[in-house]
């Protein structure tokens, strides 16, 4: 979602029961799919009998939408499977979490160097 949000910012999420709008920052997750998606809404579809909404979202540096992200003959996503919408977020604050992942042996190194502190700063 950069320029909007980069890799490593945590979102802050809501989820209430107002209506979706275009434009709106989303996370949603498909089923059968590991990873949820940070997209935003770029067109809304709303059935008028049942009153249920569909969504169309989009990258903002992608150049098509997300249906060739969706499962196999899914048009649009279902206002079920939104996780959340984004109300605001806190940049980079998550890299910590990124780099030990990335980098598997700098979580021993800060584990160590949790425990000799521990060890050392006795009371």
């Amino acid at each position: 979602m950069e320029p909007a949000f980069y890799r490593g910012d945590i979102l802050l999420l809501h989820n209430g029961y107002s209506p979706v709008e275009v434009g709106e920052v989303t996370v949603y997750k498909l089923k059968d799919k590991e990873v949820p998606i940070v997209h935003r809404v770029m067109k809304v579809h709303t059935n008028t009998t049942t009153n249920k909404q569909y969504l169309l979202t989009k990258g903002d540096n992608n150049v098509s939408d997300d249906r060739g992200l969706y499962n196999k003959g899914q048009l649009w996503i279902d206002r079920d499977d939104i996780l959340g919408r984004v109300r605001g977020h806190i940049p980079y604050a998550g890299m910590a979490t990124i780099m030990m992942n990335d980098y598997p042996k700098l979580k021993f190194v800060v584990l160590g160097g949790l425990c000799l502190m521990s060890l050392i700063g006795g009371e």
